[in-house]
């Protein structure tokens, strides 16, 4: 499938093993870039690479201080692990930062971290939250997904009494300031979750680097919307490359790729330290090369 419209790209800055400040800095210069349309951080609480015991921020408190000292960027977390948070509580707090954006929220959820990623996994234990199975932590992203966008458009009180989720009384005021409801990406790649794709997302993010699996993994999404009714153009394809700031013409053929595959949403990881200016690197390398 070849991409018909501009791409749209985005940074992303993992919030681990660097300052607050660091992490500002590189935002608010995106922010002046019209080239660059969306910014993420991701949902972590260890880090998950460098020091083990190093410096992590938690991504929603830090994404809502961004949301506050930007303009115009698009921003989320790429992406929210289910598995955190309760899903009302969740809403609660990406309606808070789509009121204090001014309506730039993309949610950001998925199952949570894989059992093959031990440094993801000891995050659990870490902060005393359950750790289930993969069957579970599925099943809970699509009746968290369920419950959210209900809290977001609902305008009475309601129950829900769903296998994982139950609530009684559960409402949401205020509601976030884009209408119907900020739109959902969710993130993955098993083909459980892209059911719940099919379903519930408005975007899908995949990790990049083995181009033929992303396009196969697409192509699964295409079938199991069919299988629902749904038009499978409706949900935008969002691809992760890692940038190499040594190498840019390998980051450039990447993108490149991604686009010939139909991807139009493009998420570019910048590796911490920062240099400085990079955004205005990114764009110029990167971006401006390949329009």
């Amino acid at each position: 499938m070849t991409q018909a419209t501009r791409p749209r790209f985005g940074i992303a800055t993992a919030p681990m093993q660097v300052g607050y400040l660091d992490i500002l800095r590189v935002w608010l210069e995106a922010d002046k870039i019209p080239e660059i349309e969306h910014a993420w951080l991701f949902d972590h609480l260890r880090p998950i690479g460098g020091d083990p015991d190093g410096p992590i921020f938690e991504g929603w408190t830090l994404l809502s201080a961004m949301a506050a000292q930007t303009q115009r960027l698009r921003l989320g977390l790429l992406v929210t692990s289910n598995r955190f948070r309760p899903p009302a509580m969740l809403a609660k707090i990406a309606t808070t930062v789509d009121i204090v954006s001014g309506g730039r929220l993309d949610f950001g959820i998925g199952a949570g971290s894989r059992p093959s990623h031990p440094l993801a996994r000891r995050e659990y234990e870490a902060h005393g939250l359950p750790y289930d199975d993969f069957a579970h932590s599925v099943g809970s992203l699509a009746e968290a997904c369920t419950v959210i966008r209900r809290l977001w458009t609902e305008t009475e009180p309601f129950d829900f009494d769903g296998r994982y989720v139950h609530l009684a009384g559960a409402f949401g005021n205020p509601k976030p300031v884009q209408h119907p409801h900020p739109p959902t990406m969710i993130g993955g790649r098993s083909a459980a979750l892209l059911r719940v794709v099919a379903e519930h997302a408005d975007l899908w993010n995949i990790p990049g680097g083995d181009i033929a699996d992303v396009i196969s993994r697409s192509a699964l999404l295409d079938r199991y919307c069919a299988e629902i009714g749904r038009d499978p153009a409706s949900i935008t394809r969002s691809i992760h490359l890692s940038v190499s700031y040594d190498q840019p013409g390998i980051t450039r053929d990447a993108i490149g790729e991604a686009i010939e595959a139909g991807f139009g949403h493009i998420v570019l990881g910048l590796p911490a330290p920062w240099p400085a200016h990079v955004a205005q690197w990114v764009t110029d390398e990167l971006i401006t090369t390949l329009a």
